[in-house]
């Protein structure tokens, strides 16, 4: 079959270029159509610099062309990235903790969508897997650490560091946790304005005896605050999971959540979503799933952002049980549970290692303004 550039032309209308609104023939990404016999070549200039964008973008333009043009088409995509010039950058070095080599942000939009677990378990995978791993809990305003890993009325010991005296995390699991919820009353309220958060997290990170580690989690409050930028202005973030369910309302918020760290001011790489809750199997019918918040609503949506999509966890009674009498879930072995968490934790760690092998490391951003973080509206 002879392929046709304008047959082409017209199916490329149909799908759009990642992070843009137009189909990717009216927004002038393609800029090139060749074809011969059945053979086509199609040339595309596309914004986002991601590995996942580009792969996306070739998938789509490939599927496309078999599926409205020829299901035989010989199709050759030729993807170059040329992401828009930045602004100054509003950043500084950022002020490394010595010891730790990759410090990941766990983070959700809305509240209750399972992200304290989701960190717990994937802390403890990590420490199955071999890695040292620390957790630091920064929801100051509702602490869930030390009962995840059963160290209630476990305290911080201090310690005496090259002549300066620092807090030693407490250690269970094989994970190092440091959690403002070590220094409160179970029945007491913490009751802060923004600075005095911000001033006790910051003891938490830099007074620790954290020694070294491969992974450092921060279990980051609901929203995108005070919080988020205080931890964001003191350390260098080597990335940031997603954690949202597969509903619309949470989905909404996840997106918010993606938007804050890939902001010029704050330029945080997103290193994937995870889909909690995503489907309900009861024990007694372990082939059955019952999608109780909306089917794969997460996945679709880091297609959409084009962002990788790092797993689904179940909703299954025994991660809230585990979680709650201090044991979590992950530790369990040879169940369905362990094995989602293992490759969940996987595909964490496999985009950890592609994000340093592809960009330089995060600075801690400096914000100069009070519009300096403020969402920027792109033309």
């Amino acid at each position: 079959m002879k392929l046709q550039k304008q047959d082409i032309l017209k199916a490329l209308e149909t799908i759009s270029a990642p992070g843009e609104g137009q189909n990717m023939v009216e927004s002038g990404a393609v800029t090139n159509v060749v074809t011969f016999a059945d053979e086509v070549v199609v040339d595309i200039t596309i914004t986002n610099p991601s590995l996942q964008a580009k792969k996306k973008t070739q998938v789509d333009i490939m599927k496309t062309i078999h599926e409205i043009v020829y299901e035989k088409a010989k199709i050759t995509v030729n993807v170059k990235v040329d992401a828009p010039a930045k602004s100054a950058p509003n950043v500084i070095k950022g002020k490394a903790i010595p010891g730790i080599k990759n410090i990941v942000a766990v983070a959700s939009g809305k509240g209750g969508v399972g992200k304290s677990t989701v960190t717990a378990n994937l802390g403890v995978t990590l420490a199955k897997m071999g890695f040292s791993v620390g957790i630091l809990d920064a929801d100051i305003y509702g602490p869930s650490m030390p009962i995840m890993y059963d160290v209630e009325l476990e305290r911080p010991l201090a310690v005496n560091i090259d002549g300066k005296s620092k807090m030693r995390p407490v250690e269970n699991y094989g994970v190092k946790i440091l959690s403002i919820g070590f220094f409160t009353k179970p029945d007491q309220a913490v009751v802060w304005r923004g600075p005095m958060a911000a001033k006790a997290l910051n003891q938490m990170i830099f007074d620790a005896a954290w020694g070294e580690l491969d992974f450092l989690l921060i279990d980051l409050p609901p929203g995108t605050g005070d919080i988020h930028l205080s931890i964001m202005q003191s350390l260098p973030i080597t990335g940031a999971v997603i954690v949202s369910t597969p509903q619309h309302v949470a989905l909404a918020d996840a997106k918010k959540g993606v938007a804050m760290f890939q902001q010029d001011s704050i330029d945080v790489p997103v290193l994937g979503i995870i889909e909690n809750m995503a489907y309900f199997t009861p024990d007694e019918l372990p082939e059955n799933k019952y999608y109780i918040f909306g089917k794969e609503g997460a996945k679709q949506l880091s297609e959409d952002l084009g962002v990788p999509f790092l797993g689904e966890i179940p909703l299954v009674q025994s991660i809230r049980e585990a979680g709650d009498v201090g044991r979590p879930a992950a530790l369990q072995t040879a169940t369905p549970i362990e094995k989602a968490f293992e490759k969940l934790t996987q595909n964490v760690v496999q985009e950890v290692v592609r994000r340093n092998d592809s960009l330089p490391p995060t600075e801690a951003i400096k914000i100069t303004t009070m519009a300096g973080c403020s969402a920027v509206k792109k033309t």
